[in-house]
Formats: structure tokens, sequence, C-alpha cells
């Protein structure tokens, strides 16, 4: 993938269809990263360590305790963020991106950098940035032209 071989930019559909697929990756690594949190807390429960105190349960604990149920939040979205960025970053491709032969990178063709990523998912608004994509002459996303990334279709397999 060089600039005087530019592949073609992903469109719309073919973007939503990978953000799809991604998102129940993303559910499953979430429904991990929590019941670790819990799992941990219910030992510490057993060995006499913690108690939920007015909390009905581990659960409402993280939820609604005033201090650990923003730094519950903040983990989760740690997790969610970790994913996208290691895959850009490392591959250029999500498992879903892959799925659907999307490629991710610089505008020279090179890898993103990690703060390419964090622009990129912190203006992308929950996938929502792509809605621009048929708008725009080169299928960019809101997102991508701040992050400097684009999202090519890579050829077929022979």
């Amino acid at each position: 993938m060089t600039i005087n071989d530019p592949l073609p930019s992903a469109g719309l559909l073919r973007r939503m269809g990978a953000l799809l697929y991604d998102g129940l990756i993303v559910i499953a690594i979430e429904m991990i990263a929590a019941g670790i949190i819990i799992a941990i807390l219910h030992a510490l429960m057993a060995a006499g360590l913690f108690a939920v105190g007015n909390y009905t349960d581990v659960s409402d604990f993280l939820t609604n305790h005033p201090i650990w149920s923003p730094v519950y939040t903040f983990y989760l979205a740690s997790v969610w963020v970790y994913f996208f960025v290691y895959f850009w970053t490392k591959a250029g491709q999500t498992l879903g991106m892959r799925a659907w032969k999307l490629h991710l990178c610089s505008q020279d063709g090179a890898l993103i950098t990690k703060k390419q990523a964090l622009i990129r998912i912190t203006a992308s608004l929950f996938g929502l940035a792509n809605l621009i994509v048929p708008l725009h002459p080169k299928k960019r996303g809101w997102h991508d032209m701040l992050a400097g990334t684009q999202v090519v279709v890579l050829p077929k397999a022979n």
C-alpha cells in the first residue's frame, strides 16, 4: 500500500459492518473484564477483607458507590479504548475490520500512532462520525479527518 498504488476508501456500510462485529467482541471482552473485578471482590468478601456495606451486592456497590463507581466505569472504558488502540496501532485492523477487509492507516499508508488512535476514538462519537462518510469526497469520517487517518478496502485474496 503506497501512494503510487492507492486502495479504495471504505464506504459507510462496510465500516458499519465492521463496527457491529467489533461491538460484539468488545461487549464480550467487557463482560470478562467486569467478571474479573466482581470475582476478585467476591473472593475478598469470602476472605473477610471486603464488605459491600449498605449495598445489596457487589454489582450494586460497583455501580452506585460515589467513589468506586467512577473508578469502575473508567476501568471498563479503558478496556474498550485499549481494544481499539491496540489493534489499530499494531495491525491497522480490529477483528471486525479484518472480516470486512478494511485497513486503517495514516495518509501515507503507515500504521497509525497511539496519538492518532486516541484522537480517532475520542472524535468517533461511538461510530456516529462515520455518518458523514457518504458526503465526503474521499469517504472520510470526521474522526479520520481530525486524526489524519484513512480507512481503505483491502483487495480480495487470490
